[in-house]
């Protein structure tokens, strides 16, 4: 997952970069399922949080490597800073 830390006043515009996007994802092997999650409101920002699993570790990075990975991230950003600093990968391993 990646976690954004979006500017109060830009979440609106924020959300709709990400449900007006053309992913690519379900083109890929082993993609099961994305989902962008809003967490808590803080003075400076909201935390949102790109949520997608993969089948295997294997799978996940043929998708960052891949010709779709690119499509889905060329689109241009805003010509305003839409969130604080870059997004922070967290990367999980199923364990049970």
């Amino acid at each position: 997952m990646n976690r954004f830390k979006v500017v109060n006043d830009a979440a609106s515009e924020f959300e709709a970069v990400w449900l007006g996007r053309d992913s690519h994802l379900s083109e890929m092997e082993g993609f099961v399922e994305f989902h962008l999650l809003r967490g808590p409101t803080y003075d400076d920002h909201i935390l949102y949080a790109s949520h997608t699993v993969w089948r295997t570790k294997a799978d996940f990075e043929s998708w960052t490597r891949s010709e779709q990975f690119r499509k889905a991230h060329s689109r241009a950003p805003s010509s305003r800073p839409l969130y604080l600093g870059h997004p922070q990968f967290e990367g999980f391993e199923t364990v049970e």
